[in-house]
């Protein structure tokens, strides 16, 4: 089968194919898939591929066992995690955690970078300085004022917990 026959063949029987296939695996998206990998397969055989020897039957075969092969391995897959469920849920942040991002959020943007930058990415003073284009001794500054800030505001943050906590304790609420 030469390249323009291949072509005139696929323009005709994908469309049909695809309709079958739909049929089969009651999924369109999978039957236009398998049904294109059997047309890439054949694209491989073009040359001993004999347009008199039903070319359709020989593609519709191999897309369906395609799409059997592909439910047999959604199966297993099915059945492996059904009998080893995953683990746990990751839990979600804490309140550290959260009050640092809130911290975080309250920090001018070259603040909060170089700080990100420094302390959470583990970038050297003099990477940061290269990553944002500022002198190092900005940098440096930068991160004073933000550890600054951060300070200030987790700390007042931790005050008025504490001031709660302690109001309930006592048996009134503010």
């Amino acid at each position: 089968m030469t390249e323009d026959e291949f072509d005139a063949f696929y323009a005709s029987a994908f469309p049909r194919l695809v309709g079958q296939l739909y049929a089969l695996t009651g999924d369109h998206g999978e039957a236009q898939d398998v049904v294109q990998e059997a047309f890439v397969r054949a694209w491989d055989r073009r040359q001993s591929f004999l347009a008199d020897e039903a070319p359709e039957a020989w593609i519709r075969t191999v897309a369906m066992r395609l799409a059997v092969s592909r439910w047999r391995r959604a199966r297993r897959w099915l059945d492996l995690v059904r009998r080893n469920p995953p683990a746990d849920r990751v839990p979600g942040p804490g309140p550290e955690h959260t009050a640092l991002v809130e911290a975080l959020r309250t920090l001018p943007d070259a603040q909060r970078t170089a700080v990100v930058l420094h302390h959470l990415c583990d970038l050297s003073v003099e990477q940061v300085a290269s990553e944002t284009g500022s002198p190092v001794g900005t940098v440096k500054a930068r991160l004073s004022r933000g550890r600054a800030a951060l300070a200030e505001r987790l700390a007042a943050e931790r005050d008025d917990d504490g001031d709660e906590r302690s109001a309930k304790e006592g048996g009134r609420v503010r």
